[in-house]
């Protein structure tokens, strides 16, 4: 059975976009240049929420996830130059329930690495 890890390769990451463009392509087709780069990095961040879902979902243990039983998957990966794309995949999803963001153990780890990644709220109000 295949990792998350497996999932997340070159190859069936890129076979999951090049599935989206295909179902896509008449809208594809009428798009600027730079509106279809921007349409392929949106279905690339698609293709690696759904792949590590179905990776959770295969390689995550027996019946639903219960309470302490959340994963946080984190990507990195070179965006070209210097540049790093991140991304971050949930499962189950972030739960917003009256001002208080509901997570696992895993997901609350991911999210302070994410912060001190991004260095907190003043880098992401300059526009991080």
């Amino acid at each position: 059975m295949s990792s998350v890890d497996d999932l997340l390769a070159d190859a069936p990451l890129g076979a999951a976009v090049a599935a989206l463009a295909e179902r896509n392509r008449h809208h594809l087709e009428q798009m600027t240049d730079a509106e279809r780069q921007d349409a392929l990095s949106h279905w690339h961040d698609l293709a690696v929420a759904v792949l590590t879902a179905a990776g959770a979902a295969v390689g995550g243990g027996e019946g639903d996830a219960g309470e302490g039983q959340g994963r946080a998957v984190i990507v990195l990966e070179d965006a070209g130059g210097d540049e790093v794309a991140v991304h971050a995949s949930f499962f189950p999803q972030l739960e917003d329930v009256g001002g208080e963001v509901l997570v696992t153990p895993a997901q609350a780890a991911a999210l302070e690495l994410l912060e001190a990644m991004t260095g907190g709220e003043e880098e992401e109000e300059e526009g991080l």
